[in-house]
Formats: C-alpha cells, sequence, structure tokens
C-alpha cells in the first residue's frame, strides 16, 4: 500500500514542528527456555480513516503534547511534581537533550496518550504500585474528560491519589517530519512493558483496529503491502526485532539524536530516506 499526502512546494517555509510523544508498548509472549529470553508483541493501532493525519496507518500510541502536561501545581516547585515517581524531569531532560519543562511535559504526554489510546496506565498509588485494571465506568469517564482536554492529567492523577511512575517508561529515539511536509511533529519515542494485570482495550475514537504482534511479522507485512507504515514505525519496528526479546529491549541504552527523514521521488515513487541510507517506500 502506498500512502500519499499533500506537500508544501519546494519554495514553501518549512512548518514548526509540533512537539508529541510516542510510545512502543510491548508485551511478553511465551514463557521463555532455560536457553533464552521470552519473545515479545507490539501494539500497533490502525488510524481511522477520518484522521486528518496518515489514515490507515498502522502506528504506535501516542500523540502531541498538551500544555498542561508540564504543569507543577504550584510556581516554584522542585522539577518532580507531587504526582511524579522515577528518574525526575531533570535526568529526562538530560537524556531526551530538551529543557526541565519539555521532559517533563513529553513524559506526561507518554503516559497520559498510552492511557487514552489503549487504557493502559503506567501509574500506581506509589512508587512500587501499578494499576491493575482500569476497565470500569469511572475510568472510562475520566479518559474520555481526558481526550476532551477538560481535565488534566495532572488533576486526573491527583483526584484518584495516583503518581505517575516515569521508572515504567525508557527513551528511545526522537523523529521529526520531513520539511517538506504540511503538519510537522518533533516526536520522541519512549518503551513500555505493559504493566502485569493491565489490558489494552479496544475503544475507537481515533483507531479503527488493534493489533498486538511481533515487532519482525509487523515488518515482514509491511514488505509484503499487508500494513501501511510510516517510515519511523517501520524503522522501530526494524530495532526492536533486532533486539529479539522483551528483556533485551528493556536493558538497551540508547543515544537520543534526531532523525529527519528527507523525501524523494525514485521511479515514479515517493520514499523516505533516512539518513545514513535506509529508504522506505510510502
Amino acid at each position: 500500500m502506498r500512502i500519499e499526502y499533500p506537500r508544501h512546494g519546494g519554495d514553501a517555509a518549512p512548518v514548526e514542528p509540533e512537539h508529541a510523544a510516542t510510545v512502543m508498548l510491548l508485551r511478553a509472549k511465551g514463557a521463555g527456555t532455560a536457553t533464552g529470553p521470552r519473545d515479545m508483541e507490539v501494539l500497533l493501532l490502525r488510524r481511522a480513516p477520518s484522521m486528518s493525519f496518515a489514515p490507515g496507518v498502522y502506528a504506535f500510541v501516542g500523540g502531541r503534547v498538551d500544555p498542561r502536561d508540564a504543569d507543577l501545581g504550584v510556581p516554584g516547585e522542585d522539577p518532580a511534581p507531587a504526582w511524579w515517581v522515577g528518574p525526575d524531569p531533570t535526568l529526562w531532560a538530560e537524556w531526551l537533550g530538551v529543557s526541565v519543562p519539555l521532559a517533563r511535559a513529553l513524559v506526561c504526554a507518554a503516559v497520559r496518550e498510552t492511557f487514552e489510546e489503549s487504557g493502559v496506565l503506567l501509574a500506581g498509588k506509589s512508587a512500587t504500585n501499578v494499576v491493575t485494571d482500569t476497565r470500569d465506568d469511572a475510568w472510562e469517564a475520566d479518559r474520555r474528560a481526558l481526550i476532551g482536554r477538560s481535565l488534566s492529567f495532572s488533576d486526573f492523577l491527583d483526584r484518584r491519589g495516583l503518581v505517575l511512575r516515569s521508572d515504567l517508561l525508557l527513551p528511545w529515539s526522537r523523529w521529526i517530519t520531513p520539511r517538506t511536509e504540511p503538519r510537522r511533529f518533533d516526536t520522541r519515542f519512549f518503551v513500555a512493558a505493559l504493566p502485569e494485570g493491565q489490558q489494552t482495550r479496544d475503544f475507537g475514537e481515533e483507531h479503527d483496529h488493534v493489533l498486538w504482534t511481533r515487532p519482525d511479522d509487523a515488518v515482514g507485512r509491511w514488505r509484503h503491502g499487508e500494513l501501511a507504515m510510516l517510515a519511523p514505525t517501520v524503522a522501530t519496528c526494524e530495532e526492536l526485532a533486532a533486539c529479539g526479546s522483551l528483556e533485551n529491549v528493556m536493558a538497551a541504552e540508547r543515544e537520543i539524536v534526531p532523525i529527519e527523514p528527507e523525501l524523494r521521488r525514485v521511479d515514479g515513487g515517493l520514499w523516505a530516506v533516512v539518513p545514513g541510507g535506509n529508504e522506505y517506500p510510502l
């Protein structure tokens, strides 16, 4: 499947990208063996045909940063809010190469978007606790309020007496939409393992199909034209597959550098060319 989007002309000034966060939500597959760790699956959501950006494309959970994602609650307080546990925003800022407020906003957006799109919540009552079930009507009402932006994520956590577990996320990569695109995002990619006891749900506001799949199977289906994905999703699935297991992914050490593909026409088709030479047809 080839994907075509309207683009700027060559003389148009690039659009300033919006900050966004994406999470590769992983779960173990199988019980492992004495000679090797467990296999894994990654969550992909197919974007609904009504979506203005990348309709019909499979992607990880994620979305734009809400300005309130950086909320401290009280001006001048410590960089880590009361509803935050795990590595503090100062350390995240170092890992991601951004300011402390932006680091705080990106991590918060990653956790918030994961809950909004899948029902999985990387939060708990304490630094050693994780919510195990978010499937009743009260959770659903809060999820919808977050989507509608009538409720900020910090207020949601405060109301429920929860803390964001930043230790359940790992930084993975940074992708910037090509300069010729009319809508651009500067997206930080994170990895998280599905917390024990939690289940993903099929909500359908922005997607119409939920798929748990092995990363290498996703790449194989993309190569055969069975699964539409954009270059960052394909490349990231290739990286996850190369790790070989959930344990290896969570132990990986990553250097976060910006990756901005260039769009080129090759033999009549449009390709995203990643620095270093990898090419992905659109």
